[in-house]
């Protein structure tokens, strides 16, 4: 049983009621990532997102560590390109305590300046581990690519120099700035009592106020051309891709099963003729990154120094023939993966705490899951493949190349 409320200060609060579980997972939700941060300041987001597990007025980083073992919970916190998340799971029979020392962390975090000093240290650590990982790192440079040196384009992370240089008082400013009523969405799951659970919240949160200032600025032109970065590594690491839709499009199921189709578990297309039928790479998918405002569809492939390039045109052959090549057999399979996967997601109450928040922050209601599985099977043929012919039959493409090859040979 779903449930939305506003609380009296107006933060909406989503709780879902689940039969027969024993935990409870909460979640507060600050709209705010990195594509709402100066350059200058790139990076704050997740630092904030950091230090606020380094101690509050009532307890040391130690304690609130040892705590949260204690109740044998989950605490724990991560950072997006518009969100910031914090989140407590644990046994219903310790949801006070759980509630309690999330809504400490978040609301009487002090900010230690020796924390800062040493959680600088950490995060630059951070940022050198994802350099030296370069499938994960060449989405980085792939959204560096086609957004730009501001917004989307800008790194969770930040860089080595913005993460060294934030003072206590910039992520005070961040706080005070984005941590408001109007920019917080809670969301619970699980074994819960509706009623108990809204007049425990609306006592911690009745401190907060409005905001006083814009979320941030949003429209961002999509970027095409080839980007290479030359780096010794033993694979040629290959992000491609087009512009894609927001997270409210009304063709969001459709996209949902383009990407299914074409890269997106072992039987899609590209898995099966990239690497099985070719051997031409261990890990190819396709992934999908949509946003308030726009969105991106793109493939990675990693691969060998003299394969990349057979791999960039099997890739691109693939993408630009679909509109003509699908199939209702493919379709219908499709349909199949996307409803299963979604069912096994939403078997945790972590998982539907992400659900529901997601589904207030970017459509404003609640789809159940018998609703979004008729929308699945709504979806046409046709629709498919005039969206396949929308997005990856132009001429335009965005390529990120990271490793072993010369800029003068692509």
């Amino acid at each position: 049983m779903f449930r939305k409320t506003l609380l009296d200060n107006g933060i909406p609060l989503l709780m879902e009621r689940i039969r027969g579980v024993r935990s409870v997972c909460l979640g507060i939700w600050v709209k705010v990532g990195s594509r709402y941060e100066a350059r200058q300041r790139n990076g704050i987001s997740h630092f904030v997102e950091h230090m606020l597990f380094k101690g509050t007025k009532r307890r040391t980083q130690k304690e609130i560590a040892f705590e949260i073992d204690s109740l044998g919970g989950d605490l724990n916190a991560f950072t997006s390109k518009e969100t910031t998340t914090f989140y407590i799971k644990v046994l219903d029979d310790y949801i006070e305590r759980g509630l309690e020392l999330l809504m400490d962390i978040f609301l009487n975090s002090s900010l230690p300046e020796e924390e800062i000093r040493k959680e600088k240290a950490i995060i630059i650590e951070e940022i050198k581990m994802v350099e030296d990982t370069p499938d994960d790192y060449v989405h980085d440079l792939f959204n560096e690519h086609v957004w730009g040196r501001e917004g989307l384009g800008l790194s969770i992370l930040g860089t080595k120099r913005t993460a060294g240089s934030l003072s206590r008082e910039d992520l005070i400013e961040h706080i005070q700035r984005y941590y408001r009523a109007d920019n917080i969405v809670i969301s619970c799951t699980g074994n819960i009592d509706f009623q108990a659970l809204e007049r425990t919240i609306n006592g911690y949160t009745a401190g907060l106020g409005g905001s006083n200032h814009p979320q941030g600025s949003t429209g961002q032109r999509f970027r095409y051309g080839t980007r290479v970065l030359s780096k010794e590594h033993a694979e040629v690491h290959l992000c491609m891709g087009a512009e894609g839709i927001p997270q409210g499009s009304p063709e969001r199921y459709a996209m949902l099963l383009l990407n299914s189709i074409v890269g997106s578990g072992v039987s899609s297309r590209l898995f099966q003729k990239v690497r099985e039928q070719r051997g031409l790479a261990y890990s190819v998918y396709s992934f999908i990154s949509s946003y308030v405002d726009t969105g991106v569809f793109g493939v990675y492939v990693g691969t060998g120094r003299r394969k990349y390039r057979q791999v960039i045109d099997l890739v691109m052959k693939e993408l630009r023939t679909l509109k003509d090549t699908l199939s209702e057999d493919e379709l219908s399979r499709a349909k199949k993966q996307l409803k299963g996967n979604m069912v096994l997601a939403l078997e945790s109450t972590l998982g539907r705490m992400n659900n529901i928040a997601r589904q207030e922050i970017y459509h404003g209601r609640y789809f159940s899951p018998a609703e979004i599985t008729r929308e699945i099977e709504r979806v046409s043929l046709s629709e498919v493949r005039a969206l396949a012919e929308r997005l990856l039959c132009r001429e335009r493409f965005a390529l990120t190349i990271l490793g072993p090859v010369d800029r003068t040979e692509v």
